[in-house]
């Protein structure tokens, strides 16, 4: 049995924006208070699709995790660390391509959709066909029950399932599994023995989950079974064999998107975003300078707020009343865009505030931010390693 972790990082972009704030930040800063939490700066993976420029990694890496905390992302609560420090996410990445069928990296719907949106860089290399072999590895070396993801990522997750499976059916079966693992049971003697025998024969032979989760819960309860036996019972209960790898579920959230300045998707690239340590000065500039309508050329020509950029703002940061007051005043022509703006800015204004303090602390002393991921990537290492012992004991690579 495993601890229901939970796993997310993001590439290396420099600072971030509102975008990412209410897309993954603000659900980062909830989860980290219901499940223990990893958070990785995916520097890798970042090079995928930009080796030509390692140069701007580190840079972005630190702007980044500051934004982190500034959001509210808090290293005693959850682990933060950088993906290239732990070097067992790539010894796994490595020893999953062995058995990893080519098909299944070609068929990821994200290969082929970012080999058409980057027309512009060389992604015809090993590292970029084999990136989600490296996001499966990053999960499974910690064991993560739970990856929080939209709906495009969710193939990613199924995958890494399915790698899983296949690891933990190629070499979870190792000679005389079941008879280690019925002796393994012995160790809870004969009452909860028995007890254990009824729910595993429940859950094969009539599909009762509720039995499993009955017989895990109690596998969790035994503390005089070691690690090793724990797998091996955990694979067993479910008429497989050892579990050496957990299969992640997807932890699909809701958020919601915040457009950028012109509609479109919030982007850097596209220059329309709003960064979380931006100015206040800064950040009502660009919002009053916003397009709107183009059917309001005057003040009292009536506007649709549905055709209006500013709108999709209000629905994430105004209420029913204040949305109805927008909807009346802009069809009416009874508001100017300039009141129909206020609003949001105020709001977002507030929302930024003390993200910019939080992030002030760190900014005044940089050392702070990677004695955090110095520690974070300590943490990290402990649980990687562990998962490699396994994972390398399986393989009949301990030469011991």
């Amino acid at each position: 049995m495993f601890e229901a972790r939970v796993l997310s990082g993001m590439r290396p972009t420099g600072a971030l924006h509102l975008g990412h704030y209410h897309g993954v930040l603000k659900n980062w800063v909830k989860l980290q208070n219901e499940y223990p939490c990893l958070y990785f700066v995916a520097d890798w993976h970042a090079l995928t699709t930009d080796y030509e420029h390692p140069g701007r990694v580190e840079q972005n890496a630190w702007e980044m995790v500051v934004d982190w905390l500034a959001a509210g992302v808090d290293p005693n609560q959850a682990i933060l660390f950088v993906q290239s420090h732990i070097q067992e996410h790539a010894e796994l990445h490595l020893l999953l391509s062995m058995m990893t069928p080519l098909g299944w990296l070609e068929r990821v719907p994200t290969y082929k959709d970012q080999m058409e949106k980057l027309k512009d860089r060389d992604l015809a290399t090993y590292g970029f066909l084999g990136y989600p072999l490296l996001q499966s590895a990053d999960i499974l070396i910690y064991r993560a029950c739970y990856v929080p993801v939209g709906e495009d990522q969710v193939p990613h997750v199924e995958m890494t399932r399915e790698i899983a499976r296949r690891f933990n059916h190629l070499y979870g079966r190792e000679e005389g599994f079941e008879d280690k693992a019925r002796a393994a049971a012995k160790k809870m003697g004969t009452k909860k023995l028995r007890l254990l025998n009824e729910l595993r024969t429940k859950f094969l032979e009539g599909g009762d989950a509720d039995a499993l989760k009955r017989a895990q819960a109690l596998l969790e309860e035994q503390q005089n079974i070691p690690h090793g036996d724990r797998e091996r019972l955990s694979g067993w209960l479910e008429g497989g064999g050892r579990k050496i790898l957990v299969e992640p579920e997807a932890l699909l959230t809701e958020s919601a998107r915040v457009p950028g300045l012109d509609g479109q998707k919030m982007s850097k690239s596209y220059g329309n975003a709003i960064g979380l340590r931006e100015p206040p000065e800064a950040v009502t500039k660009k919002i009053r300078t916003m397009p709107t309508d183009p059917a309001r050329v005057k003040r009292s020509d009536p506007g649709t707020p549905e055709k209006c950029p500013v709108w999709p703002l209000h629905l994430v940061y105004s209420d029913e009343a204040r949305r109805a007051w927008v909807q009346k005043g802009c069809t009416s022509a009874g508001i100017g865009c300039l009141e129909c703006k206020q609003p949001v800015i105020d709001a977002v204004l507030a929302e930024l505030a003390p993200m910019r303090e939080r992030a002030q602390t760190y900014l005044d002393d940089p050392t702070l931010v990677k004695s955090i991921i110095a520690d974070g990537c300590d943490k990290a290492r402990k649980l990687a390693v562990e998962t490699m012992r396994d994972v390398r004991d399986a393989m009949g690579l301990t030469y011991s």
